[in-house]
């Protein structure tokens, strides 16, 4: 690289940086630590109940909670602003293969709108399979609205949108790459990282699963092949979705519209996106659907839960880069007798960000923090499980990225039931991981301590 190359480059890469450290992730000390109210606001399809109402209603659905569940919730409410949701039936996915029969089963059954948004849509086998099933039901009358990030599919031909656009289908690129396609309103570093899908207004999926052929085979946990007899590219990607039913479904539909409108899409299609939702489950949720222009409240709401736990914290993270305020967390915890478990990727599609995570290693191991590898299969998932009441699954990686800069979506879930399997599966991850420990990683190769280094310099912009 000459020199005016190489200044060129630093002078942009100085903007970049100017521009990423305008925002900052919320003060921890700045957080609730007691409930300003006895009762969480819960919303129906009906609207709030009062706090006589909202109070008999999750004694019913906790009935088998710890007393610190309620206190949790206030926490998280405060911190937040979104209110719980009850009523709901929530259906845990494992990998790629049960979510996308599940997804494509429900959109097979559509009667009036899919709407689909995700980072990544690829011209690939998967990718072609749900293009025409999406199709197919436009040619049946069903509205279908599509959109797709503009970085997560530079790699898809704009021939397959428009051949797309061209069957009817709707589709909208996200923040697109080029400037000229959104004069005025460039934001090339705000991505929509979310993965969401809804049909009907009445069934939504989310979670971190892309339209992908990385999806097409199960995760070695799942597969009935051993780790020794297993080549690392025979086995897809490690993730985890979730199927809601009931009154959540409309936060969803209303992030999707939301999205839509400030893309400057026009007007979407007329069909009834919101109809009225009856209970459909016992399960009580809470729907995070963050943006650049919000106050990071999935950070808050995994930083309360941190806080409160009493017993045991259970992260399984793609893409691990935290910051200084949630080692904090997580060792404080651990220093206080709660079992702290991380599962974090052994094999990586972005070693960098691989890396910049490692960084954090012997801090947290010395603060008690356990770390477990998963082998072979790629780790995609984002989700936690805290004391086996409080779960979170969606789109949101555990980096200042996530939190911050995309557009991006979690699902909070305050039930035991489903916290345990959430602690099924993450206990699956374990068995199919390697842990690390502090006299190994103490002992690791200085080449990769050189990566780490490098990857912290950068760990704010990948």
């Amino acid at each position: 690289m000459n020199n005016k190359r190489l200044r060129t480059f630093l002078a942009f890469f100085g903007f970049i940086c100017v521009v990423a450290s305008c925002k900052t992730l919320p003060d921890a000390n700045t957080l609730p630590d007691s409930p300003a109210k006895a009762t969480p606001t819960v919303t129906t399809p009906r609207g709030m109940l009062d706090n006589k109402q909202a109070a008999a209603l999750l004694r019913k659905r906790w009935a088998n909670a710890s007393p610190d569940l309620k206190q949790l919730a206030v926490l998280e409410e405060q911190a937040t602003g979104a209110p719980l949701i009850p009523g709901n039936k929530v259906t845990l996915l494992f990998d790629g293969p049960a979510t996308m029969r599940e997804m494509m089963a429900a959109a097979r059954e559509a009667k009036s709108s899919i709407n689909l948004e995700t980072y990544i849509f690829d011209q690939d086998p998967i990718g072609l399979q749900f293009a025409e099933l999406l199709m197919e039901k436009r040619r049946q009358g069903v509205v279908v609205n599509i959109i797709a990030d503009g970085v997560g599919t530079l790699a898809t031909p704009k021939e397959f949108f428009e051949r797309l656009r061209a069957a009817g289908v709707n589709v909208v690129i996200f923040n697109p790459v080029n400037p000229l396609q959104r004069p005025g309103n460039w934001q090339l570093n705000n991505r929509d990282h979310r993965k969401i899908m809804i049909v009907d207004g009445r069934v939504g999926f989310t979670g971190g699963i892309n339209i992908s052929e990385t999806y097409a085979n199960s995760s070695l946990f799942r597969s009935r092949k051993k780790p020794d007899n297993v080549n690392k590219d025979d086995v897809g990607w490690r993730d985890t979705h979730i199927r809601i039913e009931g009154p959540a479904v409309a936060a969803l539909q209303y992030a999707f519209v939301d999205n839509w409108v400030h893309q400057d899409a026009g007007e979407l299609p007329q069909v009834d996106y919101f109809p009225r939702l009856s209970p459909a489950g016992d399960k009580v949720l809470r729907v995070l659907a963050t943006s650049p222009d919000r106050d990071s409240e999935i950070y808050k709401s995994m930083m309360i839960a941190m806080n409160e736990a009493k017993t045991s914290i259970h992260i399984t993270s793609a893409y691990f880069v935290p910051d200084q305020q949630i080692v904090d967390s997580l060792v404080g915890a651990a220093k206080r007798g709660v079992d702290v478990k991380l599962v974090l990727p052994g094999v990586s599609d972005h070693d960098l960000i691989k890396y910049a995570g490692q960084a954090f290693y012997d801090q947290l191991l010395e603060g008690g923090v356990k770390i477990y590898q998963l082998q072979v299969a790629v780790l995609h998932a984002k989700t936690a499980v805290i004391d086996g009441i409080w779960s979170t699954i969606g789109s949101a990686n555990i980096d200042r990225r996530s939190f911050i800069h995309n557009y991006e979506l979690n699902v909070v879930v305050l039930d035991p039931a489903f916290g345990k399997d959430m602690e099924a599966a993450f206990n699956e991850d374990l068995r199919s991981s390697k842990q690390i420990t502090l006299a190994q990683w103490r002992d690791r190769p200085w080449k990769d301590r050189m990566r780490e280094f490098l990857g912290r310099l950068a760990e704010y912009w990948i």
